[in-house]
């Protein structure tokens, strides 16, 4: 049996590097893929942050397998950089490294979350129920 402690040591160890808020902000400006986790209720209370797409972690290998039928749009193949985060970084590691083990080889995540992003004084905007997945 392993700690949760280990899987997120594992995990980030699958990962070819982390994204800070700031690297994040710079990669949504360059085309990356930047995906929010977090659950409605999170979005709702801080809003979300402008220029990603918001798809729910219960569905989230499927929309971002790009062999799957159930591939989202904005997935396009296993070299794209897509960067996720939740609200703290902690799930969004565990996601990431699910992603790197489809083989997406650019797969990331964003130090800190949401959380990181607004403590950074990046802009966020209020949630908008016609971005969900």
């Amino acid at each position: 049996m392993k700690t949760v402690e280990q899987l997120l040591h594992e995990a980030r160890a699958l990962l070819p590097y982390r994204c800070t808020p700031t690297e994040t902000a710079k990669e949504i400006d360059a085309g990356a893929l930047v995906i929010d986790i977090r659950g409605d209720e999170q979005q709702r209370a801080d809003g979300l942050i402008p220029g990603t797409l918001v798809i729910r972690r219960n569905v989230l290998e499927w929309r971002c397998d790009p062999v799957s039928p159930w591939r989202h749009p904005s997935v396009t193949d296993r070299r794209q950089k897509i960067i996720l985060f939740c609200n703290e970084g902690y799930q969004s590691v565990l996601a990431a490294a699910n992603l790197q083990l489809l083989g997406l080889t650019f797969a990331t995540d964003m130090e800190g979350g949401f959380t990181g992003w607004k403590s950074a004084g990046l802009p966020t905007k209020p949630y908008d129920l016609d971005e969900k997945e």
